[in-house]
């Protein structure tokens, strides 16, 4: 059919039937406009999938349950955790930024988004532009620890240690890429000491290896190291933190130790599609800042190794934006590149 020919039952072209059909058009559009406001002032008459981008059992998923589990009442419909792990969490970001941007797919957000460019160059599958930061979560101090064999017992007794071994001294990380891998990197560095990154499948396997004696250091997570220290076979010598960690805090700062650069730690936060309805984003945003000011989630937080520092999203997007500038100059300078 030529489409550009008027049929022959069309409106005329003036006239009180065309100002008719037009007032009921406009009456129709304005009803159909007013249907997304109507349901984003509903939001959420659906669960809610949080996509976590590990694997279950560790600390994101973990604590990725227990907001979502304060989340879900809060506004009333269930937190489903999804966890879509892989390609250094690359796989759960894909997924929530091509999802629809209607509230209901979020994303568990780590700290391996703000280096993910970095380490893999221009070839990711999706562009910042495409998620929102919503909401800072909490942080995942990393811990210098030692075997308790050994006389180390500070930053400065390590550097010396370094100095003794042909080649320096061997960190174990939890994997290439990892935030304790570049802190290692950074330590190193500032440190001035000589040593290599032994890159281990996971926290546990890490310390496995220092216990063994087959690494020299670790500076991870410390929660799978815990009952190792209380049994008095490692040694806690630093964290890199700002400020000493509610998690062990005897545990000096590596800063007050001499080195002020050597901050890190992994964190978690929420992002959503970037045209998510404003709305939404807002009584989001407002649910998990609630939580993460609640004393019972943050002791929770707490037993599985997490410091909740809930921070909006303008903020939290500045913090990504400074961990990405950090990290991007540690990365170039230690020519690292993760396959």
């Amino acid at each position: 059919m030529n489409m550009r020919h008027r049929p022959s039952n069309s409106l005329p072209p003036t006239g009180p039937g065309r100002r008719s059909v037009l007032v009921t058009l406009a009456a129709g559009l304005a009803a159909v406009a007013g249907l997304p406001a109507h349901a984003q002032a509903d939001w959420p008459t659906r669960p809610v999938k949080l996509i976590s981008p590990y694997g279950a059992g560790g600390a994101s998923d973990l604590s990725a349950r227990v907001l979502g589990e304060y989340l879900a009442k809060v506004l009333g419909q269930q937190i489903v955790v999804e966890n879509k792990a892989g390609a250094g969490t690359r796989v759960a970001t894909e997924f929530v930024a091509r999802a629809p941007a209607d509230g209901y797919t979020v994303l568990y957000v780590a700290a391996p988004y703000a280096t993910a460019e970095a380490l893999y160059g221009h070839g990711l599958s999706y562009q910042r532009e495409q998620l929102r930061p919503l909401a800072m979560a909490m942080h995942a101090p990393l811990f210098l620890i030692v075997n308790a064999q050994t006389p180390i017992k500070s930053v400065r007794d390590l550097v010396e240690f370094s100095k003794t071994r042909p080649g320096g001294i061997n960190i174990g990380s939890p994997g290439a890429g990892s935030q304790p891998h570049l802190a290692a990197e950074l330590l190193l560095r500032e440190a001035g000491m000589e040593g290599i990154n032994v890159h281990m499948r996971g926290d546990a396997p890490a310390y496995s290896e220092l216990l063994g004696g087959r690494v020299d250091a670790t500076l991870t997570a410390i929660s799978s190291a815990l009952p190792h220290i209380e049994a008095g076979k490692l040694r806690v010598i630093g964290v890199a933190s700002e400020a000493r960690s509610a998690l062990y805090p005897s545990a000096p700062t590596i800063r007050e130790q001499g080195f002020p650069s050597v901050v890190a730690s992994g964190w978690y936060g929420f992002m959503v599609p970037a045209a998510t309805p404003r709305e939404v984003v807002t009584r989001l945003q407002s649910a998990v800042l609630r939580a993460l000011d609640d004393a019972a989630i943050k002791q929770k937080l707490l037993d599985i190794g997490l410091e909740a520092s809930g921070a909006p999203g303008p903020e939290f997007a500045r913090f990504i934006d400074d961990q990405t500038r950090k990290w991007t100059g540690v990365i170039r300078k230690a020519h690292i590149k993760v396959e």
